[in-house]
């Protein structure tokens, strides 16, 4: 069980702790978690990004069965209560990383990545299992204490929103951004995008991988061929045939 307290407790081993808790120490990664040669190379080979945030856990797992072979990446990030953005609890994006990793297998055995939102503690804790890293927004941890708590082993990714955050954002010590909302989106509730052009910018600007985020659908994910990459949510949990949409956007993205 996790224990009750306040950060990370000891080498790879989490509590129900708030996002920002204070860096500790970094520690050797464990020794069944994944290389981190092969976590890098996997990442810069992916186009598909899943934003994994079904209404149920059970829902998402159904989905996620299905678009197993279409997806690189698989970002875990449980729906929180309530209108605002509040970081999810550490137990449930524990339980929920960890039965998503349940699906997918370890990235050596052929599964997509799996990354958890927000939580540094639960990426840590869950190195050892397969989990690959931890992404992160503009209001979480900041990624250079998020380094200092991963070690460099794992995966680190990052929201951007715009110009300036894109450029502060390369000499911070991440692997890869998010950049967006690419389209009006009413998950997070932008009613403007920032278009396909900017996010072709950004990807060419930067010097780690860029997935253009939000509103992302076919038409969309055919806009952004020459970014090559993307991530996608609501199009995938809601699809009818979600195999086909996943199998449909990944070759939109493929240069």
């Amino acid at each position: 069980a996790v224990p009750p307290g306040g950060r990370c407790t000891g080498p790879w081993q989490c509590d129900d702790a708030p996002a920002h808790a204070p860096p500790q120490p970094r520690q050797t990664p464990p020794v069944d978690a994944p290389a981190p040669d092969l976590l890098r190379s996997r990442l810069a080979d992916a186009r598909l990004m899943w934003i994994f945030s079904p209404p149920s856990l059970e829902e998402g797992l159904a989905v996620l069965e299905q678009v197993l072979p279409h997806v690189d990446v698989v970002q875990v990030r449980p729906k929180a209560p309530g209108a605002h953005r509040v970081p999810t609890e550490a137990r449930t994006a524990r339980d929920w990383t960890r039965a998503v990793l349940g699906v997918t297998g370890r990235p050596a055995d052929g599964g997509p990545l799996v990354l958890v939102n927000d939580r540094v503690d639960v990426a840590c804790l869950l190195a050892s299992e397969g989990c690959g890293g931890v992404h992160l927004g503009q209001d979480d941890l900041p990624c250079v204490e998020a380094r200092a708590l991963l070690g460099e082993a794992p995966l680190l990714g990052l929201s951007t929103h715009d110009a300036d955050q894109l450029g502060a954002a390369l000499d911070a010590p991440v692997d890869y951004l998010g950049f967006g909302p690419v389209f009006a989106t009413a998950t997070k509730g932008y009613r403007e995008g920032l278009g396909p052009d900017r996010a072709w910018i950004a990807s060419t600007a930067a010097t780690v991988p860029v997935f253009p985020i939000g509103g992302i659908d076919l038409v969309g994910a055919a806009e952004l061929g020459q970014v090559g990459r993307a991530a996608v949510s609501s199009v995938l949990q809601d699809a009818r045939d979600p195999a086909r949409t996943a199998r449909a956007l990944r070759g939109l993205l493929t240069p």
